[in-house]
């Protein structure tokens, strides 16, 4: 089981049942502000919805998969984060992150980040880690640019998001880069 103090008031916990209606009423509070850039919000009901997705993500970690994480703070949850899905022939993985309305603009994801990629790199021996984000996502994309991820590219229409496509802006980060700018 995956635990990670970041600091005095924050730590990554990897999600299991018990978390199942703080995670469903942060996601559920959050719903506005979550809404623009993630398209799962408008499924996600009740807390039914919530267990199932945690289910999921407890299959990901037996299926040495990857796994998700809760970000808390001060006893809170305040956002998720975790690998999509881990290509062990490639050592490569991807990212992805949200935090409920409230918690933004705190640190709280640059540090969260922070954490994943050592862990990535450090104690599952991975060679690149990927980020992407909607073109027009700011805030997402501030994350990579905050710790020295390489601009790798553009995906066109990459992502159906309510209503319209939105193209991603690709981040890379590879182990001797990471390892470079982080000793």
């Amino acid at each position: 089981m995956f635990t990670y103090k970041i600091d005095e008031k924050t730590k990554l916990k990897m999600l299991n049942l018990n978390d199942t209606e703080p995670l469903f009423m942060l996601t559920n509070q959050s719903k506005d502000s979550l809404r623009e850039w993630l398209p799962f919000i408008d499924s996600t009901k009740s807390s039914a919805d919530t267990e199932a997705f945690i289910r999921g993500t407890m299959k990901q970690f037996s299926d040495n998969n990857g796994f998700q994480a809760g970000i808390w703070f001060e006893e809170q949850i305040a956002g998720v984060i975790g690998f999509h899905k881990i290509d062990w022939n490639n050592k490569s993985t991807s990212l992805g992150y949200w935090l409920g309305k409230g918690y933004e603009g705190s640190g709280l994801m640059t540090k969260s980040v922070r954490a994943f990629v050592n862990h990535a790199i450090g104690e599952l021996g991975l060679n690149r880690v990927e980020i992407r984000a909607a073109e027009e996502n700011t805030k997402s994309r501030a994350i990579p640019e905050r710790l020295n991820f390489t601009e790798e590219g553009r995906v066109r229409e990459a992502e159906w998001l309510c209503d319209h496509y939105v193209d991603h802006i690709v981040y890379g980060m590879l182990a001797k880069d990471w390892n470079k700018s982080n000793k």
